[in-house]
């Protein structure tokens, strides 16, 4: 039995059961300041489906993204992304449940680091926990 270290990136670990809300095609915000207004959802990175079914993410989810506007040498461009916030609502352990009124994430790097240097906007708890690097940058976590 071996045990994965844990880096920056991403922890892969306990993540309690979320509404997936964000299918693929899906239009979303984008909430950093890498210039990109919104965001095509294009695949749900790690996602093992159904046959036949749309896969879709929920918050903290890696999801790969295309820049559907935004300035030019962005446009186009397939970036990896983290989902940050949903509408549909997060059922939390406590038994409260809590929606966003836009659907959006933040551009990140291959290597798990954020493009942008800020995030607009308040950041879902979940996705936080699984990401210390959006936690640190974050200005309101809820």
């Amino acid at each position: 039995m071996s045990s994965r270290a844990v880096s920056a990136k991403g922890v892969e670990e306990y993540k309690p059961y979320i509404t997936r809300a964000v299918p693929v095609s899906a239009i979303i915000n984008c909430a950093d300041n890498t210039g990109a207004k919104t965001l095509k959802v294009i695949q749900v990175a790690r996602y093992k489906g159904r046959l036949r079914r749309l896969p879709a993410a929920s918050v903290g989810d890696q999801i790969i993204v295309v820049v559907k506007k935004g300035p030019p040498q962005l446009r186009k461009q397939v970036f990896p992304a983290v989902l940050i916030r949903q509408k549909y609502p997060i059922r939390r352990v406590s038994g409260v449940r809590i929606s966003f009124e836009d659907n959006a994430a933040v551009l990140i790097t291959p290597e798990g680091d954020l493009k942008g240097t800020d995030i607009r906007g308040p950041v879902a708890a979940e996705a936080a926990e699984r990401w210390p690097r959006i936690a640190s940058i974050a200005t309101m976590i809820i």
